[in-house]
């Protein structure tokens, strides 16, 4: 198993490249200057030159870039124009926001998704697994910023019992203001999964050893944790990895509705001021959090099932 890892820890040494260089190339035909936007309108063109030799703007395009890929070597991720701080410093302020928000959406979605995809399934058919059905495509068919705001509105605004954004000190207090944005998140990873959850666990149902595990004399209850449940959350797995990937880029609207001062709010602030290493920065470091999670989605997909093999 270590050797496997390895071996896709240093095939993905060539993704995390080409994605420095699409991202790069793609952050040069953005409108704007760097330098005017740090400098503002009354400094004059010398003072513009001068910013642009500081931060190596008037240097050739392949040789920016190989600045950056330099930067990405060594961990700084370049130094803000704007910050006047190494991003590293910048994402390592930002990042526990981030991932708490990450982690407590994923678990707001389990906890949603499989008491209601195992009631589906055991109820399929039925006017209960038609509601539950109807209620989850209603949350999958909602836009994540809209639902933020009918959460601000009535659970924040209409009954007070949560603040409308911030954070606060100590891991209770942020456990606390950050229900709110990770249940916008975890509502629509929860749908996606329990649709998944449900389809697997009747598939289930309808196999040769679920039956032979009946007619052994297990009893209802004891078929299905032991072999119904744990060979249904085997394909989940890989839906879980897809939206934990997804909740990673998804925080940055979420983020910045519910004024969380984390990654996400970062990139967005960083576009607007045109901060050209922090957007590389962020580009890359999300890009590495991608590659780490579908990793770890490989793994967990292969203890959970012995006949499959990572190549």
């Amino acid at each position: 198993m270590f050797q496997v890892i390895l071996k896709r820890l240093l095939m993905l040494v060539p993704v995390l490249i080409g994605i420095t260089l699409i991202g790069f190339l793609l952050l040069q035909v953005m409108p704007g200057d760097p330098a005017s936007r740090a400098m503002g309108t009354r400094a004059s063109p010398e003072e513009l030159e001068a910013m642009r030799r500081l931060w190596g703007l008037d240097q050739p395009i392949w040789v920016q870039y190989l600045y950056f890929l330099r930067d990405c070597v060594t961990g700084s991720f370049g130094v803000s124009i704007f910050h006047k701080l190494p991003v590293i410093d910048l994402v390592a302020a930002r990042l526990p926001f981030t991932l708490g928000i990450v982690l407590y959406s994923t678990l707001i979605a389990l906890l949603v998704a499989l008491p209601f995809a195992i009631m589906a399934a055991l109820n399929r058919g039925n006017p209960i697994d038609s509601a539950i059905r109807q209620v989850f495509v209603v949350l999958i068919a909602m836009p994540p910023f809209w639902l933020c705001y009918v959460l601000i509105l009535w659970l924040a605004l209409g009954l007070g019992w949560f603040p409308t954004g911030g954070v606060g000190d100590g891991f209770a207090a942020n456990v606390y203001r950050l229900f709110l944005p990770s249940l916008v998140v975890g509502l629509s990873t929860a749908a996606l999964i329990q649709q998944s959850l449900r389809s697997a666990l009747i598939d289930t149902m309808k196999a040769d050893y679920v039956d032979t595990a009946r007619a052994k004399g297990l009893n209802g209850r004891a078929v299905f944790l032991r072999h119904i449940l744990p060979n249904s959350l085997i394909s989940t797995i890989s839906i879980i990895g897809v939206r934990v990937s997804w909740i990673i880029g998804g925080t940055v609207v979420v983020e910045k509705i519910f004024s969380v001062p984390g990654l996400g709010s970062l990139l967005i602030d960083a576009i607007v001021s045109r901060d050209l290493p922090v957007i590389r920065g962020l580009t890359v470091f999300f890009a590495i959090m991608v590659v780490i999670v579908n990793l770890i989605t490989d793994i967990c997909y292969a203890l959970a099932d012995p006949r499959v093999r990572l190549e």
